[in-house]
């Protein structure tokens, strides 16, 4: 499958913000409630986009998006600093989605390994991404030598959850 990675530029976020949504309604089902995942905004989510992209350069974080073929975005990576201070791990997955169709096709690690790239390039050889214990995309990250290091209880949707971060050092 030939997929185009590139930077993302603002004119993408209402197509991040449908990959974001589809993929918690599919990777979560189970995990998070039914009617959770039903309330999920195209039009929330997309305002968080923006948030995003307004603090691209003071937060230091940045977007790259997965297209196919027909140009569709099919997935997305958003990375940069490390959001808690962490002395060890100074680089953070804050988020990788792809489509459910579009899964397993070397989408995720060539994401991945733009993000990995970039903050190189930001001369940062270390990164920690924190996803829920419960989604089946952990053996992703553990493909990959991601160790668990951390792991903390969150909220969502009136929820408890295990959230678990995965860390990687760069030589």
């Amino acid at each position: 499958m030939a997929i185009i990675l590139r930077e993302a530029t603002r004119c993408d976020i209402p197509a991040i913000a449908r990959v974001h949504v589809k993929t918690w309604q599919t990777t979560y089902r189970g995990i998070l409630p039914d009617e959770f995942l039903k309330n999920l905004s195209y039009e929330r989510r997309e305002n968080s986009w923006h948030q995003v992209f307004e603090n691209a350069s003071k937060d230091k974080n940045f977007t790259y998006v997965a297209q196919n073929r027909s140009g569709e975005i099919v997935g997305f990576a958003n990375g940069g600093l490390e959001r808690t201070g962490n002395v060890v791990y100074q680089g953070e997955l804050n988020a990788i989605y792809i489509l459910k169709s579009d899964q397993q096709k070397g989408i995720g690690r060539t994401l991945y390994r733009a993000v990995v790239q970039r903050l190189a390039q930001m001369q940062i050889h270390s990164m920690l991404v924190w996803v829920l214990e419960k989604n089946p995309a952990c053996q992703f990250y553990d493909i990959f030598g991601g160790r668990i290091i951390d792991k903390k209880e969150i909220e969502i949707g009136g929820t408890n959850l295990a959230e678990i971060a995965y860390g990687w050092i760069y030589k």
